[in-house]
């Protein structure tokens, strides 16, 4: 017997006119697993960043490594308002995150992420958010005053349960 598709796109919202973040809101808890790709511009390079269901808190952390043409480096931010998750610049980038047992009402969750840019850079992290509610809704963000430019688009997959 065939399985079923594994991956379900739940939505995608592309970015007409330059902005700072984009909301998917009422994501339904019939997944196991949640993924988030973003790919597009920003107006300068920096991170960008994800809230879960509006909380501004400092309850967010995560750790990164990047690689790139001038060498590598690493990074951790604790007690965030936010979580830092992943690079956006003003070439071409490409960011995965799969966002883990979302809908666990339980566990505090993870998002493992990998990016990569036109400009020869990788980054790798994992984050965390010290809360135990299921995710109804994600907040995207750029870092700073930066903002996503037009034809950024940002899809969510949900996960099917095996």
């Amino acid at each position: 017997m065939a399985a079923g598709a594994t991956y379900e796109p739940i939505a995608t919202f592309t970015v007409s006119t330059a902005q700072a973040s984009y909301t998917f809101s009422g994501i339904s808890g019939s997944y196991t697993d949640l993924v988030l790709v973003v790919t597009g511009t920003a107006s300068s390079g920096s991170y960008f960043t994800l809230r879960f269901n509006s909380d501004t808190g400092s309850n967010y952390s995560n750790t990164e490594m990047d690689g790139y043409s001038g060498g590598a480096a690493s990074n951790r931010n604790t007690s965030s308002s936010y979580m830092y998750n992943g690079s956006i610049q003003t070439t071409q980038t490409n960011t995965i995150s799969h966002i883990q047992n979302y809908s666990n009402s339980t566990t505090n969750k993870t998002v493992l992420t990998r990016s990569n840019y036109a400009t020869s850079g990788v980054k790798a992290s994992v984050g965390l958010w010290r809360n135990t509610a299921a995710i109804t809704s994600i907040e995207i963000g750029t870092g700073g005053a930066n903002t996503y430019q037009s034809g950024a688009t940002f899809t969510l997959y949900g996960i099917a349960a095996a």
